[in-house]
């Protein structure tokens, strides 16, 4: 009968900090996996919060900005609905016209461009991602879609229409107000933001390197630089 293979209870097992002395090596290499190092004091994974805060909040505040010009280019472009007064009421002149729903569309046109550009490039301008920095970016174009649907209606017609009706005089032919019947446009912008800075992030992104590398590879190979 031979001795069971374990160390006596008083001696502790010499591994030197190398992990289990009895575990099997790796069939690839025949090597043991290293031990899982501490981090060492003062080592941060990335940026740092503080950092990443930052970015997030310029993110944040940029894609908002932009907003201004959204909603100037919807004024441009947008067709306009035409009215007309007979000094007792106000009328549409084109009583079968689809210039409201050409608004509608129009801002729901810009904004899914907008999202595409302002999603390209927040990724080119940081490329490694983060929470914090996509949670900017849906934020920043959400405030940028509303600041441009106000912005637009307060660069266009004035919203009183009996009193614009008033000073036109009778029968002659204005401009209604700007208005956003259809409120779900406001989220072309963030919607297609996330999908085009998602999609870049997974295609284009930095990967983790493999810790375990350079055991899959044959001896006296260098492992690839991360």
């Amino acid at each position: 009968m031979t001795a069971p293979l374990t160390p006596p209870p008083h001696q502790p097992p010499h591994n030197n900090g190398q992990g289990d002395p009895w575990q099997a090596p790796d069939p690839m290499t025949g090597h043991l996996p290293p031990a899982p190092s501490a981090p060492h004091a003062g080592e941060q994974d990335g940026p740092g919060l503080r950092t990443e805060l930052r970015e997030a909040a310029v993110v944040t505040v940029g894609v908002a900005l932009v907003g201004l010009l959204l909603g100037a280019l919807w004024l441009w472009l947008a067709p306009r609905v035409p009215l007309v007064s007979d000094s007792t009421a106000v009328y549409l002149k084109d009583t079968e016209g689809e210039q409201a729903i050409g608004i509608d569309g129009t801002f729901t046109l810009l904004g899914l461009a907008f999202g595409v550009v302002t999603g390209a490039a927040v990724f080119l301008w940081r490329k490694r991602g983060g929470i914090a920095l996509v949670v900017a970016l849906a934020l920043g174009s959400l405030l940028g879609g509303a600041l441009a649907w106000r912005f637009g209606i307060w660069l266009g017609p004035t919203q009183n229409v009996a009193a614009h009706a008033k000073d036109v005089g009778k029968g002659v032919v204005f401009d209604a107000p700007l208005e956003l019947k259809a409120k779900g446009a406001l989220l072309a912008w963030p919607l297609a933001a996330m999908v085009v800075h998602l999609g870049l992030t997974g295609l284009f992104g930095p990967r983790d390197p493999d810790p375990y590398a350079e055991y899959y590879m044959p001896r006296g190979e260098a492992p690839p630089a991360a």
